[in-house]
């Protein structure tokens, strides 16, 4: 084989490696009646090996496709993604080595395999570097930015698990709403996994003609039906839908085409496991936080934010800023994807103010660390796949 498809089957180990830990770390749960269980012991370590071996293939799949491009594997947004998957496990990996709580296993692992799945349904081809992206500040920023949001995202799992618990779900209330609203916004992505799969079994992809923000003409392939057009589209195919709505340059009309779909299809399955469980999601994972220890919850998220919002900051914006500086120019330009960024800087830094000034204690910084993943989620999906900008050709 070459290093290519041994990096494409090592990330596949490591994405079933995942989903099987998953499964002991819910036997973990399970069996942990009494906290010095053997049989909770026996299971949390088989589950924590998984784990590791699981990540020891997805980093043996980044080392193989970085030598085989001959770049950090972080270009575009398969690429980027996956890292980003892979970095969540070993944010945990740490973290469960010195709190060995089985419940944030069940939660991040599941997080990761639904951002590996994610980053699958891009384009997985090695292609050279596009000029803008010739510079080991792609390898310093982007690493150590996805570094940060990973370790951002434990917060966030962490604060899950406390509202889980400490949320009750037999009376109508605005906290029910909200815990419930994340559970769909999950859903959403095994939305985007399954309108990709779909469509590439039934649907022809269709091109069209648009107008670029510059005025030339240029030619775009749509793999799912268009709901949106690209400024002044027409469609070329014969046979082809004509677009619904023409959208202006701003707008990647593509890919707000796919994120409609993502919506469209997660939404039904959404729907369906509520016909099925009879119950909202967080009600079916409840009863595994209920032996948690909201204190220690607490203390994981925000520990993880005294860490992964240091790594941030440098990443998404000093390293960002010198590089912009090196390839435009500039320090500073609002491109969307430096504006978001610095949008999450700033919330956190609201995070840690209100923590250490206010007593932001319990669910108020469980709710903070949430929406701050929420954010960088956005970041990542809407601004990546909607928005046009400097960072479009991620």
């Amino acid at each position: 084989m070459t290093l290519v498809e041994w990096s494409s089957t090592l990330l596949y180990v490591a994405f079933v490696a995942y989903l099987i830990a998953t499964l002991f770390f819910g036997g973990a749960v399970r069996f942990g009646n009494k906290e010095k269980s053997a049989m909770n012991k026996r299971w949390g370590l088989y589950a924590y090996g998984l784990t590791i071996f699981g990540f020891l293939a997805n980093l043996g799949y980044f080392i193989t496709r970085w030598v085989a491009a001959g770049h950090a594997p972080v270009s575009n947004l398969f690429e980027f993604t996956a890292a980003f998957g892979m970095m969540v496990v070993g944010a945990f990996i740490l973290i469960y080595g010195i709190y060995k709580i089985s419940a944030l296993g069940l939660f991040a692992l599941p997080l990761a395999v639904l951002i590996i799945a994610y980053a699958s349904m891009f384009p997985t081809d090695v292609s050279p570097l596009i000029p803008a992206l010739q510079s080991h500040w792609l390898t310093i920023h982007v690493i150590t930015a996805a570094l940060g949001e990973a370790v951002l995202a434990i917060s966030a799992v962490a604060g899950l698990i406390y509202l889980l618990k400490n949320i009750d779900m037999s009376k109508k209330s605005k906290q029910r709403f909200w815990i419930e609203a994340v559970m769909y916004v999950l859903v959403l992505v095994l939305g985007f996994v399954a309108s990709n799969l779909t469509f590439s079994a039934i649907y022809e992809p269709v091109d069209y003609s648009y107008v670029d923000a510059e005025g030339s003409e240029k030619t775009i392939e749509y793999v799912k039906p268009a709901l949106f057009g690209m400024n002044e589209s027409q469609v070329i195919t014969e046979g082809g839908m004509q677009p619904l709505v023409d959208m202006p340059p701003l707008v990647n009309a593509q890919k707000l085409t796919t994120v409609v779909w993502s919506i469209l299809f997660g939404t039904l399955i959404y729907g369906l496991l509520r016909l099925i469980l009879r119950k909202r999601l967080a009600e079916v994972v409840q009863p595994f936080t209920k032996r948690t220890n909201s204190s220690l919850l607490d203390e994981i998220g925000y520990r993880s934010v005294l860490i992964g919002f240091p790594l941030f900051s440098l990443g998404a914006l000093i390293f960002a800023m010198i590089w912009a500086h090196e390839a435009w120019g500039r320090f500073w330009g609002w491109d969307p994807k430096e504006v978001w960024a610095l949008i999450t800087f700033l919330f956190y830094a609201v995070y840690l103010h209100l923590r250490l000034t206010k007593g932001w204690h319990g669910e108020k910084s469980a709710w903070l660390a949430l929406i701050g993943f929420i954010i960088i989620m956005f970041n990542l999906i809407a601004v990546n796949l909607i928005i046009a900008g400097l960072h479009s050709y991620a």
